[in-house]
């Protein structure tokens, strides 16, 4: 094992700052999107596009790129995605057309590819041996839901009432993680180079030997949430602005963040469940709450919105946390990296294939009612994972 300036436990907390520093900055552009569209023209459906395109960039990283640091090492892949992170912000700064906005969004989404696959293994393979052996499960499988709503409430405070509202954001998050990337550069590095670099980028589903049917189950629980956090992502502005009667910067961005921010509240609170048990119990209470989400917003009530919002965010993360640890305790080191690519490319598979769809509907058609038709996907994935999590076997 390589030495690094910082401690194991150090290298820990730099890894898992990093990631969440990734994701967070990924978030900083969603409170503008109202900006972006009532200023330059950016209409709902190219907001939708934009959306699938960052979230596919993603898909297509941690397809190709989700192994690579097995080989090259968990740490200068790590750093490859903070500077792909960073420049992604400095692209942004100068968003006035669509096409600046997809190319800012694209580097965001490789590097949030990249880092799924690197920072993810590296926290695990750094986390102290502790009685909170679940740590870094909720830490992996919350990191994106918690830090993209996390940027966005940041960035949305800063768009309403701090100074150069189209650029404070980015340049915050953008000094935030360079100062991750000189952390990552102090760390320890977990794993030895090995030779297989450039076959490793031939794009492959890494499924653990035995684990099939247990991934089958955290995937299908990833797509019921990320699906239904994807129609946020891409309509908060409109959701906000139309339905929900405000278009405060800040309060788009509570709109949108409301859904995922408090996951990590939910990983923790079912810490002590088996996880197949925490699976189950998430996934049951984030479709009733679902259910509550639509009469809301039907109902254009935006305080039973967001208050049933939160409940449904703290149920995901009990349903992911629980999924991720049922499949991590089956999965060596040499697998870690591979496996995370896995369940992060269906996330985001899971999120882009129905943004896609919304898209193109979505001039047509009433945002509320697009959310119904989210709801009906959320309850197909969740009945596949339920069905596919029976008699599976969990360890704490």
């Amino acid at each position: 094992m390589l030495a690094g300036r910082l401690a194991r436990p150090a290298g820990f907390v730099a890894a898992s700052m990093s990631l969440v520093a990734v994701f967070l900055s990924s978030g900083t552009p969603i409170p503008l999107y109202n900006t972006y569209r009532v200023g330059n023209g950016i209409t709902n459906a190219d907001l939708a596009l934009t959306t699938v395109i960052y979230l596919v960039s993603t898909a297509l990283s941690l397809l190709v790129l989700g192994r690579l640091s097995n080989h090259l090492g968990r740490r200068p892949v790590a750093v490859a995605a903070v500077l792909s992170s960073i420049l992604g912000c400095l692209v942004l700064m100068h968003v006035s057309t669509l096409p600046m906005l997809v190319i800012g969004r694209v580097l965001q989404g490789l590097a949030c590819g990249v880092a799924s696959g690197a920072l993810g293994a590296m926290v695990i393979d750094l986390a102290p041996r502790t009685r909170w052996q679940w740590l870094p499960a909720v830490i992996t499988s919350s990191a994106p839901p918690f830090a993209i709503p996390l940027g966005a409430l940041v960035s949305g405070a800063l768009v309403e009432y701090g100074p150069a509202p189209r650029q404070l954001g980015y340049e915050l998050a953008a000094i935030v993680l360079a100062v991750c990337g000189v952390l990552l550069l102090l760390c320890p590095e977990p794993t030895a180079r090995t030779r297989g670099a450039l076959r490793s980028l031939r794009p492959r589903v890494h499924v653990p030997q035995g684990a099939a049917r247990i991934v089958v189950a955290a995937g299908a629980t990833l797509v019921a949430t990320w699906s239904f956090s994807g129609f946020y992502q891409a309509f908060a502005p409109s959701l906000a602005a139309d339905y929900l009667g405000t278009t405060n910067a800040l309060m788009i961005a509570l709109v949108f963040s409301s859904i995922v921010v408090l996951s990590p509240v939910g990983g923790a609170i079912t810490g002590g469940l088996l996880p197949v048990h925490a699976l189950r119990c998430g996934l049951v209470v984030f479709a009733v709450s679902i259910g509550l989400v639509l009469v809301a917003l039907h109902a254009a009530a935006i305080v039973p919105f967001l208050v049933a919002s939160a409940v449904a965010g703290i149920a995901q993360g009990a349903a992911n946390g629980g999924g991720m640890r049922s499949v991590l305790v089956r999965v060596g080191p040499a697998d870690r990296a591979g496996t995370l690519s896995t369940l992060y490319l269906i996330s985001y598979g899971g999120a882009a294939l129905p943004g896609l769809v919304a898209g193109r509907l979505a001039d047509t058609v009433a945002l509320p009612d697009i959310g119904i038709g989210y709801a009906g996907l959320v309850l197909v994935a969740a009945v596949v994972a339920l069905l596919a999590g029976r008699n599976t076997a969990g360890t704490r």
